[in-house]
């Protein structure tokens, strides 16, 4: 009888081997699938516009009157986790999960306490979470309207995903958005998106950037204060920040028609071109903010920013203890304003980044300018 031939040890160690690859690339390969699934069918898809019920929206009786003077602040608060001690994968830097728990809550208590240091009568604000893994899913939303009395609150999201997949370790979910907070009665507030520059499958992981519409009546008059909050793109070509802009423009001129006092703030993540930025020239090698041409403006209209604190820093390293000399520095929150609201001051007032890698910006103002 003809011996069996034995397989020689290479090769079967050979056949281990890819059998092993095999069953971990079709394992990838299933997840990635499973993953793409999952992001399909739980992607968040807001309509062109819904309306927000703001809390507690008459808690609050006053109205603002023609002739008066009053304050707003926008502050992007970097959701509780981007203070001095973070930096950030998608702007240079490293981290991911950039803040404990215990840090989110210290950062939000120290923007608190400045906000009510400034005493504004109305806040935007940006990049604020509701329940994200980011910010160990603290409500900062419900934190600012517990620790801001007076003042009752409007929210909308701009990104809302289940689960983020990027970097190692990745950053989980996120649903976050822009808040806007007024000591006057609010009559009705509006979510309203904005262009989305990106395609899917990107898309379904990505900001779906919007404006916040509050409309607040004026006393004795047919007219309405409007506020519109906004955060627009950051990290596309320029095609997205351009169609996002030329939308805002649209629908402040709309309002400014029908004779409404118009302010629209936040964090534009672009410069205006009537602003002289010198002071913080553009390192190529960090995140590049755009430009909005202040032209293309009814020449009324006010872009407002104050260039002599920055606005925003670099997130490509922590900034406690750094050398302050070696950061980028940008100016991109301001505010644009209808010619029939008369800017009395204008601040970027400096919060040594401590809380958040954005200033707080104060504009003092008067209905009828």
């Amino acid at each position: 009888m003809e011996k069996k031939k034995r397989t020689p040890l290479p090769v079967l160690i050979a056949a281990v081997v890819l059998r092993a690859v095999g069953i971990i690339l079709l394992a990838a390969v299933l997840l990635a699938a499973g993953l793409i699934a999952y992001l399909s069918i739980t992607e968040y898809k807001p309509a062109e516009r819904e309306a927000v019920i703001p809390a507690d929206p008459y808690s609050v009786g006053a109205l603002p009157q023609s002739g008066a003077s009053y304050s707003i602040v926008t502050w992007n608060v970097g959701y509780g986790a981007l203070g001095d001690n973070a930096d950030f994968f998608m702007d240079g830097g490293s981290s991911v999960m950039t803040a404990s728990k215990e840090r989110v809550g210290e950062n939000l208590a120290g923007i608190t306490n400045k906000l009510r240091e400034l005493s504004p009568d109305l806040i935007f604000l940006q990049e604020t979470d509701v329940s994200s893994s980011r910010s160990h899913r603290i409500n900062e939303t419900e934190y600012f309207l517990n620790n801001l009395p007076g003042h009752n609150l409007s929210f909308a999201d701009n990104f809302k995903v289940s689960f983020l997949p990027y970097p190692i370790p990745p950053i989980g979910k996120v649903d976050s958005g822009i808040a806007t907070l007024s000591a006057f009665r609010v009559d009705s507030a509006e979510r309203v998106q904005l262009p989305i520059p990106f395609s899917w499958p990107v898309r379904m992981a990505n900001l779906k950037r919007c404006v916040l519409i509050d409309r607040i009546p004026v006393e004795g008059t047919d007219k309405q204060l409007v506020l519109v909050n906004l955060h627009l793109e950051a990290y596309d070509n320029g095609e997205g920040k351009t169609a996002q802009t030329e939308m805002l423009k649209t629908i402040l001129e709309a309002e400014a028609a029908n004779g409404n006092y118009v302010i629209a703030g936040g964090d534009f993540n672009q410069v205006f071109s009537n602003i002289d930025a010198s002071a913080y020239p553009l390192d190529p090698d960090l995140w590049q903010c755009g430009e909005i041409d202040a032209s293309a403006f009814p020449a009324d209209w006010q872009l407002l920013m104050d260039s002599r604190v920055p606005t925003c820093r670099s997130l490509d390293r922590p900034y406690e203890g750094a050398d302050r000399a070696a950061f980028q520095y940008y100016m991109i929150d301001g505010f644009i304003v209808s010619a029939n609201v008369r800017a009395d001051s204008l601040e970027t007032v400096d919060a040594g980044f401590r809380f958040t890698d954005h200033n707080p910006v104060l504009l003092r103002f008067t209905l009828g300018g």
